[in-house]
């Protein structure tokens, strides 16, 4: 499995076009940190459709991912901000560049 940060942000960016129940169990699986067997007895399921559903909720979001792009549109962005932040001296460029990034 992919590790937490990376999952976590796939999670935020496309986390809304999962079902209901992917949600529920990825959730607890990457945001709150809980093993598969606490999920599989949570939701009265087998430790191993826990693991198939994670892995393919993974599958999911880094498909979206590789489709839409989302992700590393933002984090182009957001260098390109900083980069702003580091080569000016205006201050009100520097708070409207941090304003950006704090909204984005």
């Amino acid at each position: 499995m992919q590790d937490i940060y990376k999952s976590s942000l796939l999670y935020d960016f496309y986390g809304e076009l999962l079902t209901d129940h992917q949600k529920e169990i990825y959730e607890d699986y990457v945001l709150n940190d809980l093993s598969l067997v606490e999920i599989a007895e949570q939701k009265g399921i087998s430790k191993q459709g826990v693991h198939d559903l994670i892995k393919r909720c993974d599958k999911t979001l880094n498909e979206y991912e590789a489709k839409l792009k989302l992700i590393e549109k933002f984090n182009n962005t957001k260098k390109d901000i900083e980069k702003i932040c580091e080569i000016t001296d205006d201050e009100e460029i520097k708070q409207i560049a941090e304003n950006i990034l704090e909204n984005y």
